[in-house]
């Protein structure tokens, strides 16, 4: 097992009609700013809600945080931070709009342009840059990210996607109630199933480290999400159902599955210039990318696929090549199962989608992808050929 630190003080806050907690769980002196996207959390009510909740507190609300948030949209915030005065903020959303809130509590207490602190991110923005962000909490409504639980960002800008990590974003707490996420859009619940499943498989399907714990975490969630993908898509409002989605999508990215074993990424970091340059959303990416990635990458991944295989999938007949082949392609079948396409073709993209790409990743620096760093732009080509 790889050398590890774990850390994560986010306080979580799961179940049902818990919105009145907000009264203890924001500090009574706080000048609040709720964050959120479009329109459908005020439609609902849900805003308002969380306004009655906060009692006498000041509140100012900034709408309008798009999915794929932008630095543009973080700028306006800040600036609206800073007129304000506001001194704590709670995002009400999915992961857009806690990614978006994480760049503006940092650049809420930051003397410099936004910019400079989203350029910084990678490996993780230094603590004496960014000392003391603003706190912030959570009411999440959109099972995916796992952004709720942990320090990381993904910040458009221009034709990028920039992650962003602090130590010191993690959410003083996060809210999660799954019956706010029954009036999804299917859409975004079918997102929300293959990020979640995408997730667990970059910190999973690498290379064996003796991670025994991190694998039956790992597999845990996958088995899981393939028992309930379809359901929750389908039956919106079975509440364990969705529970156990809104759970698994904060397990798989909240660090713990990912400590001490390698993890890829390449497949998020591929989809996210296929987002940046088609507008597909984010799921939709994943789906495309993973499959072809694990075609071509399986003779590295062999080990590990295979175990995927047996405990995952159950297959256990056939040479540990033949049951990776099988765990591939039930991999697909999952995706498509749940009415998305993992074919480029399917979404009007051709071989010029592949160049496109290929050159993006090369423009961004992203060449030396994957757990062992191996993914270079010929390999990301060779990927996305097959994902055609």
């Amino acid at each position: 097992m790889l050398n590890f630190d774990f850390y994560n003080p986010t306080h979580i806050v799961f179940g049902k009609d818990r919105l009145g907690e907000l009264d203890t769980l924001v500090p009574k002196d706080a000048k609040v700013l709720i964050t959120y996207g479009g329109g459908s959390a005020v439609r609902s009510g849900l805003i308002d809600r969380i306004v009655k909740a906060l009692g006498n507190r000041k509140v100012e609300q900034f709408g309008g945080i798009e999915p794929n948030p932008s630095l543009e949209t973080c700028e306006r915030a800040v600036a609206f931070i800073k007129e304000h005065g506001v001194d704590f903020v709670l995002a009400v959303g999915g992961g857009s709009v806690v990614d978006a809130t994480k760049l503006i509590v940092m650049g809420a207490t930051y003397d410099g342009p936004v910019i400079e602190v989203m350029k910084a991110g990678v490996p993780e923005v230094p603590v004496d840059m960014v000392p003391s962000p603003l706190p912030f909490g959570t009411v999440m409504t959109l099972p995916a990210t796992g952004s709720e639980m942990n320090n990381g960002a993904v910040i458009t800008y221009g034709d990028g996607k920039f992650p962003v990590f602090s130590s010191l974003v993690f959410p003083k707490f996060s809210m999660l109630d799954p019956t706010l996420t029954f009036t999804l859009p299917e859409k975004q619940v079918k997102n929300g199933v293959i990020d979640t499943f995408v997730h667990t498989t970059e910190q999973y399907l690498t290379y064996p480290v003796e991670g025994r714990i991190q694998d039956r975490f790992s597999e845990g969630i996958l088995k899981t999400m393939i028992e309930i993908g379809k359901e929750t898509v389908e039956n919106p409002e079975n509440y364990d159902i969705r529970a156990n989605h809104v759970w698994a999508s904060t397990l798989a990215l909240n660090g713990l599955i990912g400590a001490g074993v390698p993890q890829d990424w390449a497949t998020h970091l591929i989809g996210h210039e296929l987002t940046a340059a088609y507008h597909l959303d984010h799921g939709i990416t994943l789906a495309i990318v993973l499959p072809a990635l694990l075609e071509v990458k399986k003779a590295d991944k062999l080990e590990k696929l295979a175990q995927y295989a047996t405990r995952v999938w159950h297959i256990t007949e056939g040479t540990t090549e033949e049951k990776a082949d099988k765990a591939i392609a039930k991999t697909r079948e999952f995706f498509e199962s749940l009415g998305v396409s993992t074919r480029l073709k399917d979404y009007g993209l051709g071989e010029e989608a592949v160049d496109k790409i290929v050159k993006q990743l090369e423009d961004h620096g992203m060449t030396r992808l994957g757990e062992k760093g191996d993914v270079t732009p010929e390999v990301a080509r060779e990927i996305l050929t097959r994902a055609l």
